[in-house]
């Protein structure tokens, strides 16, 4: 996929609802990547958030809202320190022990995963909405599913204590991202008015 490819997907699935895009492309220069992030921005008009991946100093100078730092990524203390107290930070973790560290060093929210078998991940073995269940209970910050999440299994993601879910297979290798976001938000939205009125099912 060509970076103009990504622009415009990415462009439709804001459209469909998607709100907060985490830009992650790891074999890109830090020149290349302040390039995409801008142009990212420019897309999107301000109808989401755009975070980048681990590095603070391209979120910074891109005007990003923030960054999301790997399992063993950079301490968040310096993250902050470079973007300072109203930028979002994020920590990937795949253990509660991670989980509950990475909310005491000050992450604004967890990525949690892997929930279930992914095709951009397919080494990675799935830890079920179980951990998402064990992280939700001994954590307050908000957390959002990762890994094989369709609008077929994101309802068990939210249930299990999610306030959100992550997707990159789902939505960019769709025929058309937009109506794929409209359908996973549409999913996620369902199950969270449900869990707050569980008599009123429909």
């Amino acid at each position: 996929m060509t970076s103009g490819d990504l622009v415009e997907r990415v462009t439709e699935a804001v459209l469909g609802g998607v709100d907060l895009v985490q830009l992650r492309e790891k074999d890109l220069s830090d020149e290349r990547l302040l390039e995409l992030a801008g142009t990212l921005l420019e897309a999107i008009r301000g109808r989401a958030k755009l975070i980048v991946n681990e590095s603070a100093e391209v979120a910074l100078a891109a005007g990003a809202q923030g960054v999301q730092l790997g399992e063993a990524g950079p301490p968040v203390s310096e993250a902050r320190k470079t973007l300072g107290s109203d930028a979002l930070i994020g920590r990937s973790v795949h253990s509660l022990q991670s989980a509950t560290q990475a909310e005491a060093d000050g992450a604004d929210f967890l990525l949690v995963g892997t929930m279930f078998a992914s095709r951009s991940h397919p080494g990675e073995a799935p830890s079920g909405p179980g951990l998402m269940r064990e992280v939700s209970a001994d954590t307050r910050v908000p957390l959002i599913g990762i890994g094989g999440i369709t609008p077929e299994n994101a309802a068990e993601v939210i249930e299990a204590g999610a306030s959100g879910v992550a997707v990159i297979t789902n939505i960019l290798a769709a025929q058309d991202p937009q109506a794929a976001a409209a359908k996973l938000k549409e999913a996620i939205c369902v199950e969270w008015r449900v869990s707050e009125n569980p008599a009123d099912v429909r």
